[in-house]
């Protein structure tokens, strides 16, 4: 199915385009080291963005038709639409190995007979180390104009040669090199700048063998092994389809016993090898429509314009309320209509007279509500509006029509100036909080389509306004949930500009973070954790982390750093100060943030009182027994009663107190400006008030904050029960009362894959209402998915994952909303192949914490969902299989007991 983009022309969308840009973006290497999982990228899918209604602009002139043009009067609502697409180029990728001037020097040539601004980038492995970190080749083998990037990589362009006899162009790079030299592999993946797409081998890097014991590695090319080539995720969407050859066979992929590298025969044998390949090339046409109001017939007419090219059908209905069900509206109908199921209509648009492009009016009745469509162009491709129908509001009193973002599955209502909304009503807590968050949002949207449509912002500035919603919708819901619900509308004057907010503090970052636990229960062993961290910043970023979580730098009682004693000694068993900032500033390097593990409940005092109680604390917070709570009896603390759970192991901090309110903002800035963390994971958040978290973070600002909000799930008689609401109710409420400043783990989901993956009791995955049923059913935004950590699991163990079911947990969790968490041990183990696969094509679908869920299949034996329908999975040993349709699926991951298809 051909691919499409779809935006307004004066409305940036929230979301970049999941497909082809025109324009040439920087992206990160990727590197992978996959197991034999079958990866199959094919091109095309439906436009899937987040929803969002379309915005309206009161025209400033009425819409010429050719028929009955006398009835035209007022122009309630006019969109200009961008649609950008791609029309595809077919060609090939060329690699040959031959010997060169005599059997010593050998030479290696890639071409691409596509058009483009081809450049190779590529790398060696030396005898000695064959692993997929790459290093510089020595200076004799770079050809001309070649460029070293850091210090693992060199990029040359592909030289520009003349056409052939068909007329195409031809690039090609020649590489050159002895074969007395220690390099055992070269390693390259190709580039055009133009575009920013990648083209890799196996969704890694092409890998050349220059000797035999290499060949059992599974992205090698020029063997008789067969092999398949498809676009890789180098941390944007490739648009280049490289068609793959037959798979190879059993015996094919049979790893053999590696031999001592000093023994091998150094002899080649050289090859040529071509393989298809197919770039988008960017394609910009328009579409306009208009709402126009006839008095005379007391009808609404509809026109629709646009200039694509062909046939264009639209497949339309049109509703009676906010709830967008489509209906079909009496007759008659425009030429060339016909019923579709029972459903919807279908008319193909007229040619316009000068032949380019084509129209179409449509009149309906005044009481309807909106008029909803879908472009179908051929048979593979249609058009949506960022993964909905288009939705155009049909006004009864010529207002505006509002528009509405939404944070999770379901549809964004659409109103009209003036409607009353059920939320006016008395609704239940979970129904009142939805409306809150749907009218605030309403109400932003509104102002930005009503003042901002003659200019574009940016996502970042967009985003911070989704951002600031949530924040407000979470306070009201705080303040207000116990009460009857009342919405007061407010106008703006029309003069009124519209700016950005000064500063967001969301602590959300942006909803495409994918976050590593980097350090297990045993990491302070060594003494030199972060210096020993530090190798694997490059490996991290490569694998597509963009969020790390470092372990409690304090001092600490307990060498784990969990018993914090001189909040500003951070010299701890994991490093120094200095070592820990050097870490930090590393990982900035690769555009990774860090969050800092800070412990807040609880503090370590440095002596006894009078009593022989250790509640007296020195070092630069030498607080007294005021700054422990009174209501535990270990500790004898003089300040008042704790805002939550005791942990008794240490003194309970009382959260209370200015002072110790002022002294942890304060500690808090600190380590942002001193230590350079972006965020914070907030440690047994269960011992206080989520309102003093609200607190610390509006005060400290972080990019990113999660916190720990352990309790135990619902049992009865020792059996999980299916109902978690008020489990995950608990964890919901603690973050409304931080105002949405901070996410928390998802120990719901967590707790829930327990028991439907080690009872095999998939069934458990969906709720009473069909959503996934943990947090990141109700505030996807909000929800940090783990499957372990460094308690759960690690020598610890307090609540391991169901062993051998760790990739379905992490299958489950990489496709689906919320940000997810990948604990060390699993991610430098032998499923870091799998991880990585599955890092890498959640990258590619831009699959982000509010991508919508639909859940196919929950039964005792299989769980399967798609998501924001364009990626289809299924976990268990039970059958599923993506529903056949306008889209068609190819399988892209598969591994045991779980699959992972990409809509085409």
């Amino acid at each position: 199915m051909t691919t499409v983009r779809l935006e307004p022309r004066f409305h940036q969308c929230l979301r970049d385009n999941l497909r082809f840009r025109s324009e040439s973006k920087k992206t990160k290497l990727s590197y992978f080291n996959y197991s034999p999982l079958k990866l199959v990228f094919n091109g095309g899918s439906f436009c899937n963005f987040k929803s969002l209604s379309v915005p309206a602009i009161r025209a400033s002139s009425t819409v010429t038709t050719t028929t009955e043009t006398s009835d035209v009067s007022e122009v309630t609502f006019q969109e200009t639409f961008t649609l950008k697409r791609t029309q595809t180029v077919e060609g090939k990728i060329s690699v040959r190995l031959e010997q060169g001037e005599d059997e010593e020097n050998w030479r290696l040539t890639v071409g691409c007979d596509l058009p483009g601004k081809w450049v190779l980038h590529w790398g060696i492995n030396y005898i000695d180390e064959v692993s997929s970190e790459w290093d510089q080749p020595p200076p004799e083998m770079r050809p001309p104009g070649s460029v070293p990037i850091k210090d693992y990589a060199i990029e040359t362009p592909l030289k520009n040669l003349p056409s052939t006899s068909e007329g195409k162009t031809f690039h090609e790079v020649q590489i050159n090199f002895n074969t007395n030299s220690s390099i055992a592999a070269i390693n390259f993946v190709l580039k055009d700048e133009e575009t920013g797409a990648w083209c890799q081998h196996r969704g890694r890097d092409f890998k050349v063998p220059l000797m035999d014991y290499l060949h059992e590695d599974c992205n090698i090319i020029g063997t008789k092994k067969s092999f398949g080539f498809w676009p890789g995720a180098l941390g944007k969407l490739s648009t280049m389809h490289l068609e793959p050859e037959r798979s190879q066979t059993k015996d094919q992929d049979d790893i053999s016993e590696q031999m001592d590298p000093k023994q091998q025969n150094r002899s080649l044998e050289g090859f040529y090898e071509e393989h298809s390949i197919v770039k988008g090339t960017p394609v910009e046409n328009f579409m306009t429509v208009s709402v126009t109001k006839s008095p005379e017939k007391d009808k609404n007419i509809v026109r629709l314009e646009t200039d694509l090219p062909g046939d264009t059908v639209v497949h339309w209905g049109v509703c009676r309320d906010n709830d967008k069900k489509w209906e079909i509206p009496a007759g008659p109908h425009p030429p060339e209509t016909k019923i579709h199921k029972k459903m919807a209509l279908q008319t193909l648009l007229q040619p316009k007279e000068d032949g380019h492009g084509s129209w179409g009016l449509f009149y309906l009745d005044k009481e309807l509500m909106g008029f909803l469509f879908v472009l179908n162009l051929n048979e593979k491709t249609w058009l949506n509006y960022m993964g909905s129908d288009f939705y155009i509001p049909l006004s009864n009193s010529g207002s505006l029509a509002k528009t509405s973002i939404h944070d999770g599955p379901g549809s964004s209502s659409v109103g009209v100036s003036g409607e009353t909304t059920e939320a006016s009503k008395t609704v239940s807590q979970a129904a009142y909080t939805h409306g809150i968050i749907s009218e605030i949002r309403n109400l932003v949207s509104d102002i930005h389509s009503e003042r901002s449509s003659s200019k574009t912002k940016s996502k970042e500035w967009q985003e911070n306004i989704l951002q600031e919603i949530e924040k407000l919708a979470a306070e009201a819901y705080s303040i207000f949930r116990d009460s009857s619900p009342t919405f007061v509308e407010e106008s703006t004057p029309e003069t009124e500009t519209l700016k950005p907010p000064a500063k967001v503090c969301s602590g959300t970052g942006t909803g495409y973070e994918i976050l590593c636990q980097g350090f297990n229960w045993e990491s302070h062993k060594s003494g030199r954790w972060y210096l020993d961290f530090k190798e694997k910043v490059n490996e991290l970023a490569s694998l597509g982390f963009t969020v790390i979580w470092l372990p409690p730098p304090t001092e600490s009682v307990s060498p784990e750093g969990y018993m914090p004693k001189d909040l500003y000694n951070l010299n701890s068993r994991y490093g120094s100060m200095e070592e820990l900032k050097i870490l930090v500033n590393s990982f900035h390097q690769v555009g990774i943030k860090v969050l800092g593990d800070v412990v807040l409940n609880h503090r370590c005092a440095h002596y006894q009182n009078k009593n022989g109680v250790w509640n007296i604390f020195g070092g630069k917070l030498n607080w007294d027994d005021r700054a422990v709570v009174a209501d535990d009896p270990h500790f004898q603390g003089g300040g008042n009663k704790s805002s939550g759970d005791s942990f008794h192991a240490a003194p309970n901090i009382d959260h209370s107190q200015d002072f110790v309110r002022n002294d942890l903002k304060e500690w808090l800035f600190w380590l942002r400006k001193e230590i350079g963390y972006d965020g914070w994971r907030l440690d047994f958040v269960r011992g206080f008030w989520g309102g003093y978290v609200k607190d610390y973070m509006q005060a400290s600002e972080p990019y990113f904050a999660v916190g720990e909000y352990w309790d135990s799930l619902s049992y009865t008689y020792g059996e999980l029960d299916h109902n978690q609401d008020a489990h995950r109710q608990r964890i919901v409420d603690w973050i409304n009362a931080t105002n949405g400043t901070a996410g928390a783990f998802d120990v719901t989901t967590k707790g829930i894959l327990h028991d439907a993956l080690g009872r095999c009791q998939y069934w458990r995955l969906s709720d009473q209402k069909g959503k996934p049923p943990g947090v990141v059913g109700w505030w996807p935004s909000r929800a940090v998915t783990f499957i372990e950590n460094h308690d759960t699991g690690s020598t610890q163990g307090h609540w391991r994952f169901p062993g051998g079911k760790e990739m379905q947990g992490y299958a489950y969790i990489l496709t689906h909303p919320g940000t997810p968490a990948i604990f060390y041990d699993h991610l430098f183990s032998h499923y870091r192949s799998e991880i990585s696969a599955l890092l890498s094509f959640r990258h590619r679908l831009k699959i982000h914490c509010r991508s919508t869920v639909q859940i196919a299949k929950a039964e005792h034996d299989v769980y399967a969902a798609i998501i924001n329908e364009k990626l289809a999975m299924k976990i268990g040993p039970g059958h599923y299989e993506p529903p056949s349709g306008p889209q068609k699926w190819a399988l892209a991951l598969q591994g045991n007991d779980y699959k992972v298809w990409e809509a085409s």
